[in-house]
């Protein structure tokens, strides 16, 4: 009988990254999980929470983490002291940025458009609770977050304009008119001005308005209630939502038929239709 030679998959290799996220102790932000759901909080409210250089290095690794976490089946981002994030810091980000080579300053700009793409990359919907100021930056995450909850005081501001550079930042150009629309886009990143709670939300940027209050709960509830469902199902659609952008659409039914087949061969699917037929309501587990 012939040797088979083939490598064999060591079960401990494929698993890969895979762990817990629970126990993740984070250096420049506060970090949280309540069952499935994973809270992190930009806490520097006596400057209304701006990043450093740090913070956006960690934010990046950290969603990039979260691709392999077993535990976070959704993420809740927030801010402290009634403000969502003022953008770059200036003493720590915009002074320093001026004393730069433009090598120097493009590995800036691509550390922080690789924030944008492991937030779009990792499976968990991301749900963003926008209150007070949410600039710059700030801004750009609530955006390239899934869902965004805000309150009549938020002010949403892509004032990158405003400190003489262009409105195409971290992936602003693509993003931010798929969600409210070109022309609108257009007016907040060439004036760079405020956009109101109340305009977010007619524009579409907003899902919906909360009382102050009651933001960081209802985007919580918000994030359980997704992370209920079939997170392995989830995942698909935010990976789906993404890669369509550029598809033409006889590519997207395409790809959509080859997940959706995917998706039917899960464990949660049977689930579902088992909780039908009994008249009861389905319990997910994610796979």
């Amino acid at each position: 009988m012939k040797e088979d030679n083939a490598p064999r998959l060591d079960p401990a290799l494929a698993a890969g990254n895979m762990k817990p996220m629970a126990g993740y102790a984070a250096r420049h932000f506060g970090w949280s999980v309540d069952g499935k759901v994973a809270t992190i909080t930009l806490n520097r409210p006596e400057r209304k929470n701006p990043l450093t250089f740090d913070s956006y290095a960690e934010l990046r690794d950290l969603f990039g983490q979260l691709r392999y976490a077993t535990d976070v089946k959704a993420v809740v981002v927030t801010g402290s002291g009634g403000n969502f994030c003022s953008g770059g810091d200036v003493h720590e980000i915009i002074g320093p940025l001026v004393r730069l080579t433009a090598p120097e300053l493009l590995m800036f700009t691509r550390m922080t458009g690789d924030l944008v793409k492991t937030m779009r990359a990792c499976p968990q919907p991301i749900v963003a609770a926008v209150d007070g100021v949410c600039a710059g930056a700030g801004a750009i995450v609530a955006m390239s977050s899934d869902l965004r909850l805000g309150t009549s005081r938020s002010k949403t501001a892509f004032l990158f304009n405003r400190v003489g550079l262009a409105g195409c930042d971290m992936g602003a150009c693509a993003i931010l008119p798929r969600l409210i629309g070109q022309g609108r886009a257009s007016e907040l990143l060439y004036t760079g001005r405020s956009m109101s709670g109340e305009e977010g939300e007619r524009w579409g940027f907003f899902n919906r308005l909360c009382e102050p209050d009651a933001l960081l709960g209802e985007a919580r509830k918000l994030a359980a209630d997704i992370a209920d469902g079939p997170s392995f199902a989830n995942g698909i659609t935010k990976t789906m939502l993404h890669q369509e952008w550029a598809m033409t659409l006889e590519q997207a039914i395409e790809a959509e038929a080859q997940a959706q087949a995917l998706c039917m061969m899960t464990e949660d699917f049977k689930r579902a239709y088992h909780a039908f037929v009994a008249k009861q309501k389905p319990v997910f587990e994610g796979n």
